[in-house]
């Protein structure tokens, strides 16, 4: 694959629906399991906006990715990694993103799966980790698009 070239515009712009997603689910307040067993908009609202920050997140790291190393990674979760490998996210905060895209799947693919106790876990997790994704990938997009 041809390394491309890298889009600031187009990551600050994810960055930014991240941010938004973010708000949407300090918005809903505590979400604990119960809740999202008792509210049905309540969890269909929490797992997509779950989804789609790490979704986002992974169409952000393909772009890095493909444009610092010339390839594409081989999943979402292996983004994580690699993104690491291209000097972004540092390897121990990367590792703690990982999982999330497991999540995702989960929450993508076996829907009828999900358990209520660890998505209410994930978060406040997503907050904290995501908020850290967005400060420091966008420190590295301002750093690097000269």
């Amino acid at each position: 694959m041809t390394a491309r070239r890298l889009d600031p515009a187009m990551v600050t712009q994810r960055l930014q629906e991240i941010q938004l997603l973010l708000a949407d689910l300090a918005d809903l307040g505590t979400v604990d399991a119960e809740r999202l067993r008792r509210e049905r908009p309540t969890r269909h609202i929490v797992e997509r906006v779950l989804s789609q920050i790490v979704e986002l997140a992974g169409s952000i790291n393909i772009h890095i990715v493909t444009s610092v190393l010339g390839r594409s990674p081989e999943s979402y979760a292996a983004s994580f990694d690699d993104v690491a490998r291209a000097g972004v996210l540092e390897w121990e905060f990367a590792a703690s993103l990982r999982p999330s895209a497991g999540m995702r799947n989960v929450l993508v693919h076996d829907y009828l799966e999900v358990d209520h106790g660890q998505v209410s876990a994930a978060i406040p997790l997503a907050q904290e980790r995501y908020s850290e994704y967005v400060r420091t990938v966008a420190g590295w997009v301002r750093d690097h698009s000269n």
